[in-house]
């Protein structure tokens, strides 16, 4: 039995993973957002906290139920370019930048597919997912472009990017755990970037938080013919 409960801990602690430290010293639970006793407002299902940069904290309780969503790519003709205008507008506001800066419209309706999908280590289903799963799924349908299973395989894979030339779809990699390559996600724009982190799901996240910034690895750029506006 101390062989098993053995085996489960190391599982565990190797997994990726993206906890963060926890408000008050209360630990999180995975997969399930932090309840917090503002009220903020609501714009078609953003969260404005009256600034105009909002931190990784702040983002995470903006994920809304996958199973209530339908894509904005599923509607035709006119409402379809409007459903891909409103996305680009939403999508501004996230990651604080200009709506024409958001002209990979693949990109961001991919990432609105899966945003607040719940965490699950091993999962790469609406039903769970974990951060290296959701990392190749985009990378494969975005950018026509596969990856390794493994968040420290992805690692090793690609060209190795600096911190202050990112570029929208390079893999930015995480020490989550105390040694190694344990959490990836994937650029965006303006120090913005997306991953399945344990205590959110999918969310968008800020390389500025201090505990991103403290954890930050490096980061790694590979590119395909497929990726497409």
């Amino acid at each position: 039995m101390r062989f098993i409960a053995f085996i489960t801990v190391t599982l565990v602690f190797s997994s990726c993973s993206s906890l963060k430290p926890a408000v008050n010293k209360q630990p999180e639970s995975a997969g399930t957002p932090t309840t917090r006793s503002s009220s903020p407002k609501f714009i078609e299902h953003i969260t404005v906290n009256g600034s105009s940069t909002a931190n990784s904290r702040d983002m995470a309780n903006t994920a809304k139920s996958a199973e209530n969503y339908t894509p904005s790519y599923a509607t035709t003709g006119s409402s379809n370019i409007e459903s891909l205008a409103a996305l680009q507008f939403k999508y501004s506001l996230l990651v604080d930048a200009p709506v024409e800066q958001l002209s990979n419209t693949r990109l961001w309706q991919y990432i609105d597919d899966w945003y607040g999908t719940h965490y699950r280590f091993g999962g790469n289903t609406k039903q769970g997912i974990d951060c290296s799963a959701f990392a190749g799924g985009l990378m494969s349908v975005v950018f026509g472009i596969g990856l390794p299973r493994m968040a420290k395989d992805q690692y090793n894979t690609g060209e190795r990017v600096s911190k202050d030339d990112l570029q929208e779809g390079d893999l930015v990699f995480f020490h989550t755990t105390r040694k190694g390559v344990s959490h990836v996600g994937v650029y965006l724009t303006n120090n913005k970037f997306v991953h399945a982190s344990t205590n959110y799901g999918v969310v968008i996240s800020d390389l500025t938080d201090p505990y991103y910034s403290r954890a930050f690895v490096g980061a790694r750029r590979e590119r395909g013919d497929a990726a497409a506006n």
